[in-house]
């Protein structure tokens, strides 16, 4: 196998046991963005010198930090201290920040190199990647196809061995479906479980801050290094982090695999259904208990979603006013002033009580919907999006086609709840993965039930051939 394309547990042994250097897995990683990215689209800025002079000195000191030496990608929406920041929208073209994220000091700290910044739907308002101010990302599995959204760049970078992990953040499934689109895990913790300081505001009571991995047993690791109390960052609780890789591998013997029945209705694609239902017999035969649930709010989901989601967007990108940093407002694209204007719309004065206020409250039943079917389940697993991923430009006309993207995974951020995106199929070529969605701060079930799933089956080995 290609030094690009190992994972970080892989990767790691290698750089232990001198089978090859930081260097050496640095180049292979820049190479292969060189080869493809003008294809791909997946990074808007590359740190070609510095990571090179990075992965030298990380050859020269040498360290058992868990990702020392290892090259990551960054969604453009961290903070990277000297490295432009633009959260995929012109509006911050030249900005450059002082510090960096939270999220990347502990990746930092931890041994991880910083390749560069991926692309993303600018504010991170998508689904499919295509509305980032730098042009849309392609899907490294058919270039005719979205990777998913809004971390439409640190999917494709990671499908197509660009990197060995990125980081992403998920306001309504935007890790999970791209996640689910290129074959990857991608993970969404729990509300707060990681510090939201130094990432760019999207929506402030649904950010979550999570990353996609190869395995399992990575993502388990990334979560180990980010997750934790932050002084700045007051939606960080103070409850400790356990070793997420401690019992990854205890099986599931016993565990109760909730089943929703409301999210294998509708609208959801009969070959993605039937990938679903496969895995959740995968997951009976290796010892757990199936059980039917219901989640009787779910059908309002989307619509309290974007009521919400555009309300924060209005007040969050309120600050860009091109005076204290960033340009004017007539950069901003045609989907930052939909979500504008209907965030602004619902919080105006006579509409606050009929829109915003009722949203919350169905907030409140949705989550306790959760409550109650954890009372019976001690996981849930779904499919991740309706539909396989879609062709370019299919939906990107149609707002609403686009939004319904979304149906099967804002929920999980409505109730501040971890998901685990992980492989579980093909259709016509294309990945589709199932999501397990547990209780608050549990994220170390999901990687358990995630990982005896992953070992059972081999669709996480499938690698894209991109020429």
């Amino acid at each position: 196998m290609k030094l690009n394309q190992l994972t970080i547990q892989e990767a790691r042994e290698g750089l232990k046991k001198k089978k090859f250097s930081s260097e050496e897995l640095t180049k292979a990683c820049l190479k292969q963005i060189k080869r493809l990215d003008k294809k791909i689209n997946a990074f808007i800025t590359v740190c070609e010198k510095e990571v090179l002079e990075q992965a030298r000195e990380a050859d020269r000191l040498k360290s058992d930090k868990p990702l020392w030496g290892i090259p990551v990608g960054i969604k453009d929406i961290y903070s990277t201290r000297g490295i432009r920041t633009t959260a995929g929208a012109k509006v911050l073209d030249d900005y450059i920040p002082v510090y960096d994220a939270t999220a990347v000091k502990r990746l930092k700290e931890a041994g991880a190199i910083i390749l560069g910044k991926t692309n993303m739907d600018a504010w991170a308002h998508g689904a499919s990647g295509e509305n980032s101010d730098y042009g849309p990302t392609k899907n490294p599995w058919n270039l005719k196809y979205v990777p998913g959204g809004s971390s439409s760049g640190s999917g494709a970078a990671l499908a197509a061995a660009m990197c060995l992990a990125a980081t992403g953040t998920d306001t309504g499934g935007s890790i999970r479906q791209p996640a689910s689109f290129c074959n990857l895990v991608g993970l969404k913790p729990t509300y707060g479980r990681v510090s939201r300081y130094g990432i760019i505001a999207m929506a402030s009571s649904l950010d979550s801050i999570g990353h996609f991995t190869r395995s399992v047993i990575d993502s388990a690791l990334m979560l180990d290094i980010t997750a934790g109390k932050d002084s700045f960052d007051a939606t960080t609780p103070d409850i400790p982090v356990p070793n997420y890789l401690k019992n990854i591998k205890k099986g599931i013997k016993g565990l109760k695999v909730g089943v929703p029945k409301e999210y294998f209705l509708g609208s959801l694609d009969k070959e993605v259904k039937k990938i679903a239902e496969k895995a959740l017999k995968e997951f009976e035969s290796l010892g757990a208990k199936l059980i039917s649930v219901s989640l009787p709010h779910t059908s309002h989901a989307l619509a309290v979603y974007y009521i919400i989601q555009p309300a924060e967007v209005s007040s969050n990108l309120a600050r860009y006013d091109g005076i204290r940093y960033g340009f004017p407002r007539d950069r901003f694209s045609d989907e930052a002033k939909r979500r504008i204007m209907l965030g602004t719309f619902t919080l105006s004065t006579g509409y606050y009580k009929a829109y915003y206020l009722k949203a919350m409250q169905v907030r409140t039943l949705i989550k306790e919907d959760f409550e109650k079917a954890f009372e019976k389940a001690d996981v849930l697993v779904a499919p991740v999006s309706p539909t396989p991923p879609f062709k370019l430009g299919e939906k990107v006309n149609d707002p609403l086609k686009m939004y319904l993207s979304d149906v099967l995974t804002v929920t999980a951020n409505l109730a501040g709840l971890p998901g685990l995106a992980i492989p579980a199929g093909f259709v016509k070529g294309l990945p589709v993965g199932i999501q397990i969605l547990g209780p608050q701060f549990r994220e170390e079930l999901l990687f358990q039930a995630g990982y005896v799933y992953e070992q059972a089956t081999n669709w996480h080995q499938r690698k894209p051939k991109v020429e």
